[in-house]
């Protein structure tokens, strides 16, 4: 499709929509290491065989009792058996307790565990002849986790589409999964335009050529992608070239399943990239109403997406986390990919707002508000160093110190 060259800007929320359904989650799946699996995204959903924990066991040390056999307070127990995490439990003799640690089976016939620190030993443990004072009243149930409290046998423990954490991968583990099955990992081709690029380590600043700037997007690219689970190929830096362009796109279309580009998606005679889209497939996003990042483009060739990202490294920065981070995590299957945010008190004045929805780079501070740095251009990267999220801002609105405004994490949105 030919976008005309004055569309008006596409609000985020609609860009966002219109971008996710592109985003059809790659079919091939993967069996992989359960140790191995952060990160990924399920294929199915994981059922457990058993249930968590597999029997009623004791949640503190100290001896496993009937509470009929304790009515007050003071009453002596012969102590029958001992009962460790991962040793088998015989039924509680009546008028006995059982010595039990954290974790041990509660044996049948117990319906309470009463800790330590209200149990005084009147002689060995070990001994045959072990008696034990019960100085507390226990209740039915209390200091015993149940068996299936945490999972119950043939329950879904993970959906489908859920991204795998720390958290996650240590529940599947729980209930004795050591292989995931995995949508696969995209696969994408980065590279960079603009003949004003230069690759850090190959000329030394001392003899930078005037207008040259070392390229950070490629760098800070690649480790986004990478977090996001992507196999990247790195095509480099293409010159901003017309032919040199489209014969780039053309060659990484045919083995990836997506391309992202930094620069080149305005509208100057350098920038080659719209063009070039639209000479081998659809351009059909172009121009988001968003400070900063206006320039972002969504295309296709071939059955490969097309990503293109503002050249500046904040814009570059901050299309990639609202856009392109929903979009391939998308791809990858997840279900749960829209940004999160909070409510915040800004601690700092805005007074002259942008007609376009605001990406502020704002930091917490040490009495709960948001402190906003000094230099908000889409050129200054410390910025993003300096802040932990973005402030997002409505169209057109002035902030006051006082004010309640959202506050989006990079917590949330780099991980």
């Amino acid at each position: 499709m030919t976008l005309r060259k004055h569309a008006p800007l596409q609000p985020l929320d609609e860009a966002l929509e219109k971008l996710l359904g592109f985003a059809s989650p790659l079919q091939q799946v993967e069996e992989i290491d359960t140790m191995h699996a952060d990160g990924r995204v399920l294929a199915q959903d994981v059922v457990s065989e058993l249930h968590v924990p597999p029997h009623d066991n004791s949640a503190m040390d100290g001896y496993a009792v009937r509470c009929a056999d304790v009515p007050h307070s003071g009453v002596q127990l012969p102590v029958s058996q001992r009962l460790a995490a991962g040793v088998a439990a015989k039924a509680l003799e009546s008028g006995s307790a059982a010595r039990i640690f954290t974790g041990g089976v509660v044996p049948p016939g117990a319906d309470a565990v009463v800790m330590q620190e209200e149990c005084a030993a009147l002689s060995d443990g070990a001994a045959q002849d072990a008696r034990v004072q019960i100085n507390a009243v226990p209740q039915a149930g209390q200091h015993i986790r149940r068996a299936g409290e945490d999972v119950t046998r043939n329950q879904v423990v993970l959906a489908a589409g859920t991204r795998l954490g720390p958290a996650e991968i240590g529940l599947a583990a729980s209930i004795g999964l050591d292989r995931l099955h995995v949508l696969r990992r995209p696969r994408v081709a980065l590279f960079s335009t603009g003949d004003e690029l230069v690759m850090p380590g190959t000329v030394a600043p001392r003899d930078m050529r005037p207008g040259a700037i070392y390229n950070s997007n490629r760098y800070f690219l690649s480790a986004l992608l990478r977090r996001l689970g992507c196999e990247v190929t790195d095509y480099g830096i293409v010159p901003d070239l017309r032919d040199a362009t489209i014969e780039a796109l053309r060659s990484a279309s045919l083995a990836h399943d997506a391309i992202l580009t930094s620069g080149g998606v305005s509208v100057g005679e350098e920038d080659h990239i719209k063009p070039a889209v639209q000479a081998l497939g659809t351009l059909d996003l172009w121009q988001i109403a968003i400070k900063p990042g206006k320039p972002f483009a969504y295309g296709s060739i071939g059955a490969c997406h097309f990503l293109g990202l503002p050249g500046n490294p904040v814009s570059s920065f901050v299309t990639f986390l609202l856009l392109v981070r929903p979009f391939l995590l998308r791809l990858q299957g997840a279900r749960d990919v829209v940004m999160r945010s909070i409510a915040a008190r800004a601690d700092f004045a805005w007074p002259k707002p942008d007609r376009r929805r605001e990406f502020l780079r704002v930091r917490r501070n040490a009495n709960g508000g948001l402190d906003l740095f000094a230099n908000q251009s889409s050129g200054v990267l410390t910025s993003a160093v300096w802040a932990d999220g973005l402030l997002d801002n409505p169209p057109g609105c002035a902030i006051a110190p006082g004010d309640t405004v959202r506050f989006v994490a990079f917590a949330e949105l780099l991980s």
